[in-house]
């Protein structure tokens, strides 16, 4: 399977950091605050691609609230086959969400190559 690194502190060429956020574009902690200084998130847009990141809103309700975001990611992916999207553990920091809860938000997402996910994503998706 197609597996996200535990720590990125680099992007190799087409990669694309996919990190939670929050809708307000508040990159204050966390993955949001790593994708702000090093992959080019911007301040005030917490949806989207924006420079090397790609924002997954995740503070503002339940999972069900999040699974829109997420199925626009994964078509924004499938429609970019020439980015390799690494996806951190949406959700699972600031937001308070476990993985159990949102790695099935991700289950489509298996099917596509250019979209690697969390290990601990992945276990459950078996």
């Amino acid at each position: 399977m197609r597996t996200t690194p535990d720590y990125i502190t680099e992007l190799a060429p087409g990669e694309i950091f996919v990190f939670g956020s929050n809708l307000a574009g508040m990159h204050g902690g966390g993955a949001a605050r790593l994708a702000y200084q090093k992959f080019g998130a911007v301040w005030g847009k917490g949806v989207g691609l924006h420079g090397r990141s790609y924002a997954i809103p995740t503070m503002h309700g339940g999972v069900e609230r999040i699974a829109p975001y997420v199925d626009e990611f994964i078509a924004f992916a499938r429609n970019h086959p020439d980015l390799t999207f690494l996806v951190t553990e949406i959700g699972c920091g600031i937001a308070g969400f476990t993985p159990e809860e949102i790695a099935p938000l991700f289950s489509r997402a298996r099917d596509v190559e250019n979209i690697h996910l969390p290990a601990r994503f992945l276990e459950l998706l078996r």
